[in-house]
């Protein structure tokens, strides 16, 4: 049994006013044996496809090697933007060694609206995934219940937006929104979207990358 213990300390500060959460980096990050073009940072797989997006919307120009001058202008960006960082899961045991969220078991949860409560400016949440099992929506939903709350749907178009009552600051509302998962696995559900085909038949050089730019850049 591999235990994956998830490498990084959220990455919050006193002026974000959204937090992107996630689930856990691939099990490389926790045995710290990155390869060639991973970044030692959330969301730093050279496979992953978070920061290619940001990087198209803002122009950012960033380096994609294993170095702390890459690191250094992830954070930079960050901060500059209020965009924080907190993925829902702590660690999780797998019989398995991959990626997979669904290969998760014995799910240990990071307490998520504990650490919202220290940072009054947040008011929205991105999910990097959905409701599937064991995606960042579905894990946040069971932490919710610890605490007797529930999402409530505002829109159930692909990205889903909810939101909910923080249960300590009962005037305090968060928006949750779940975007599509910014990895390859996702890129067969995007091509099965009615709104993808229906752009993919107009212009036949459109891509799952832009799809994904047009859906984040409304959010970030």
């Amino acid at each position: 049994m591999f235990i994956h213990q998830h490498p990084y300390p959220p990455f919050l500060f006193n002026e974000a006013t959204q937090v992107i959460v996630g689930t856990l980096p691939p099990p490389r990050f926790t045995q710290g044996m990155l390869l060639p073009g991973d970044v030692d940072f959330c969301y730093g797989s050279r496979d992953g496809q978070l920061w290619p997006i940001l990087d198209r919307i803002f122009d950012l120009g960033l380096s994609y090697e294993t170095t702390p001058e890459a690191v250094a202008e992830r954070k930079a960006f960050l901060k500059k933007h209020g965009i924080g960082i907190c993925d829902i899961v702590a660690r999780a045991d797998r019989e398995r060694i991959d990626a997979s969220d669904q290969g998760m078991k014995n799910i240990r949860l990071r307490d998520l609206v504990g650490m919202l409560q220290q940072y009054p400016g947040v008011e929205r949440l991105l999910f990097t995934g959905g409701n599937s099992k064991n995606g960042p929506e579905y894990l946040f939903r069971r932490h919710l219940r610890d605490y007797g709350v529930r999402l409530e749907r505002l829109s159930n178009t692909i990205p889903r937006i909810h939101q909910f009552r923080m249960p300590t600051d009962q005037g305090r509302m968060i928006t949750t929104v779940s975007l599509t998962a910014p990895s390859g696995s996702a890129n067969r559900a995007i091509g099965g979207l009615p709104e993808y085909k229906a752009r993919k038949a107009k212009d036949p050089n459109y891509t799952v990358m832009e799809f994904r730019v047009e859906q984040y850049r409304r959010f970030f």
